[in-house]
C-alpha cells in the first residue's frame, strides 16, 4: 500500500490533491492513503471559519468546502487529526472521529483505526500546560479564550492511547514529541529555525505527553507537523525496536511537505478497507466514566487510588465489544451533511457573520449509542442549561461513496499556537457562557453505558469527575505549487514499513522532474547538511499571524 503523509494542510486541500495527481502519473504508481498531521482547516461555511484561531483580517475560507459540498469528491481516502489552527466547532461534533465528508475521515480527540492490517492512531492539538489537566468544558460559541483552548490537548486521551497493547504501526500528532531532536540533525535544524536554539538547548522544544507515548506505544512510525519544517530522526527503544520520526513542513511551494510510504498490508479484495480498532473501541467504553467537563483541573487514576487505574482491555472485555458491533467492525458510510455549506457567489458581509450555536452530529450519537458511551459536547450543554441543537438543514445532495484507493514561515516562533494574539490566554480558561454550578449529577441523565451490567459501575458526580460591509475575498492561492520537484529516496527501512518517496511541491503545470535530488542508498538521514535554507522569494498571505510571540 502507498501512504502519502502530509504536515500543515493550511486549508489547500484541492492543491494537496493535485499534488498526488501529479506524482501518481509521473512515477506510475496509485497512492491508496494520505494522511494529514493537522492544520487541516476544515471549514464548511462562513461561521465555521470565525471558530478559528486567526485573525478575522486573515481568515480563509479555503477549498475544504468544496468537499462537503459535493462539488468535488475526494479521490482517495484521506484520515487527519486537528491542529491550532481549526474550525474547532466543527471537529468538536465529532470527538471520537468521523466523516467531515465523503472519503474524508477525522480521527478525534485521539484515535486509532485500521487501515487493510495497518493500524494508525492519531492525537489531535497541541500541548500547553495550563490545560492539560482539564476537561473538555468549552463549546460554541467561543471566547477569545476557548476559542484556542478548546485545541490543548487534555489528559484523558492520553492516558486513553496509553492504554493500548503495542504495537502501532503509523501514530500522528501536531505537535513533535519532547526531545526528539536529539535524535536528528539538530545542528541543520538550527540552520534552518535559529529561532529554535534555545529551546533545543534547553530541552522544550516539543510535547511531554507525545514523548510519553513514544516511549510507552513505540510506534514503527510517528509523523508531526506544526514547525513547519522537515525534520527526520530515528529513536531506539529498550527492546531494540527503533521508531522512524518524520516532521513534514507546511503546503507551500518548494516545501518538503508530503513523504510516500510503501507499506506491506493485508490483502483487500473491495480495495482499502477502513475498520474501528477494536481495543481502541473498548478502552472508550472502559473509561467512559473518567469523561471530565469541568473547566478545571482533574487526574486520571493511578495505582494506590483504590480503583482500576489500568484499561489495557481483557479478551473478554473485546469480545462484548465486539458483539456490540455484530462482529462488524468497519467503519460505516454515514456522512450526513448539517449546516449550508459555504456558496462563493453569496457575498456576505464578515462583520455580520457570527459563530454558530454548538450542534449535535449524528455520526457521534450513532457511535455513542452503539458503544455505550457519552458524547462529551452534549454532556456539557447539559450541564450549562443549553438545549441540545440538532440541526434542520436539509441536505439535497448525496452524501455517501465507497472508499476509493483510485502562512511567512521563517519566523514561526513555537509558532503557530497565536495563542499570544489572546492577551488572556494564561487566565484561567473558563467559557463566558458557563450558566450553572449546580452539581452534574443533578441535571444528567445517567450515562447510557451504566445501563449495561456488564460495565464498571461509576458515575459522573463532582466526585467522580475530580478525578478527572466586507465580503470575503477570494483565497489568496498561489496557483502553481512549485517550479520544481525534488524526490529524497531515502532508505528507512523496516520488516514492514519503508520510506520510497518524499515529494516537494510539484504543481501540475511545471516541470515537475527538474533538479532531483537523490540521496545514497543505505543513508538513513533524510536531512542532507549541504541543503542550503529555502529561498524567501514570496511573503505568505498571513505573515502577522506568525511574527507574533507566543505567551505561553
Amino acid at each position: 500500500m502507498k501512504i502519502a503523509v502530509e504536515g500543515c494542510a493550511h486549508g489547500e486541500l484541492e492543491k494537496i490533491y493535485d499534488v498526488i495527481e501529479t506524482i501518481q502519473t509521473r512515477e506510475g504508481y496509485q497512492i491508496d492513503l494520505l494522511l494529514c498531521c493537522g492544520d487541516f482547516e476544515a471549514t464548511r461555511n462562513l461561521e465555521d471559519l470565525q471558530c478559528m484561531a486567526v485573525p478575522q483580517k486573515f481568515m480563509d475560507i479555503g477549498t475544504f468546502y468544496k468537499y462537503y459540498s459535493g462539488e468535488k469528491k475526494a479521490p482517495v481516502l484521506t484520515l487527519f487529526i486537528g491542529g491550532n489552527h481549526e474550525a474547532s466547532n466543527h471537529l468538536q461534533e465529532l470527538p471520537y472521529g468521523g466523516w467531515v465528508a465523503p472519503n474524508i475521515y477525522y480521527l478525534g480527540y485521539a484515535g486509532v483505526v485500521n487501515v487493510n492490517g495497518i493500524r494508525i492512531g492519531g492525537l489531535s492539538g497541541i500541548y500547553k500546560g495550563h490545560d492539560y489537566l482539564k476537561g473538555r468544558f468549552e463549546f460554541s460559541p467561543f471566547n477569545e479564550s476557548t476559542k484556542r483552548s478548546v485545541y490543548h490537548i487534555r489528559q484523558i486521551d492520553v492516558f486513553r492511547l496509553k492504554q493500548l497493547t503495542p504495537k502501532v504501526d503509523i501514530l500522528l500528532s501536531h505537535d513533535w514529541p519532547l526531545g526528539v531532536t536529539d535524535y536528528g540533525n539538530a545542528n541543520q535544524l538550527i540552520r534552518f529555525k535559529p529561532h529554535f536554539r534555545e529551546e533545543i538547548e534547553g530541552h522544550k522544544l516539543g510535547s511531554p505527553p507525545c514523548d510519553g507515548l513514544l516511549r510507552t506505544l513505540k510506534p514503527l512510525y510517528w509523523f508531526s507537523a506544526h514547525l513547519h519544517c522537515k525534520f527526520s530522526a530515528l529513536i531506539p527503544h529498550d527492546d531494540g525496536e527503533d521508531t522512524k520520526f518524520l516532521g513534514l513542513d507546511k503546503c507551500l511551494p518548494k516545501r518538503k511537505f508530503l513523504q510516500v510510504l510503501d507499506i506491506e498490508c493485508e490483502e483487500a479484495s473491495s480495495g482499502v478497507s477502513l475498520c474501528y480498532d477494536l481495543e481502541w473501541l473498548t478502552i472508550l467504553h472502559l473509561t467512559n466514566h473518567l469523561i471530565s467537563i469541568r473547566g478545571w483541573n482533574g487526574y486520571m487514576p493511578g495505582e494506590g487510588g483504590g480503583e482500576r487505574f489500568k484499561f489495557t482491555p481483557t479478551e473478554a472485555e473485546k469480545q462484548m465489544i465486539l458483539e456490540r458491533f455484530q462482529n462488524d467492525l468497519r467503519i460505516p458510510q454515514n456522512f450526513t451533511r448539517i449546516v449550508e455549506p459555504y456558496n462563493p457567489a453569496v457575498k456576505q458581509d464578515m462583520d455580520l457573520v457570527g459563530q454558530p450555536k454548538a450542534f449535535l452530529n449524528p455520526q457521534t450519537t450513532e457511535f455513542c449509542d452503539k458503544l455505550k458511551i457519552d458524547d462529551p459536547l452534549r454532556l456539557v450543554m447539559l450541564m450549562t442549561g443549553h438545549a441540545l441543537n440538532s440541526s434542520t438543514y436539509v441536505d439535497q445532495s448525496p452524501s455517501s461513496v465507497s472508499i476509493s484507493s483510485e502562512r511567512n514561515d521563517d519566523e514561526v516562533l513555537l509558532d503557530d499556537d497565536d495563542d499570544g494574539s489572546c492577551s488572556n490566554d494564561d487566565e484561567e480558561q473558563k467559557p463566558s457562557h458557563f450558566l450553572s454550578r449546580a452539581p452534574l449529577a443533578s441535571v444528567l441523565p445517567q450515562p447510557m453505558w451504566r445501563h449495561d451490567s456488564t460495565s464498571d459501575v461509576s458515575t459522573l458526580d463532582d466526585s467522580s469527575l475530580s478525578t478527572s460591509n466586507m465580503s470575503l475575498p477570494t483565497p489568496k492561492k498561489d496557483s502553481n505549487l512549485s517550479d520544481n520537484f525534488t524526490i529524497d529516496n531515502l532508505n528507512l527501512s523496516s520488516p514492514k514499513l519503508s520510506l520510497v518517496v518524499d515529494k516537494g511541491s510539484p504543481s501540475p503545470s511545471s516541470s515537475l522532474l527538474d533538479g532531483i535530488s537523490k540521496l545514497p542508498a543505505g543513508d538513513s538521514k533524510s536531512d542532507d547538511p549541504s541543503d542550503k535554507p529555502p529561498m524567501k522569494k514570496f511573503k505568505r498571505r498571513n505573515q502577522a499571524i506568525y511574527n507574533k510571540e507566543d505567551s505561553d
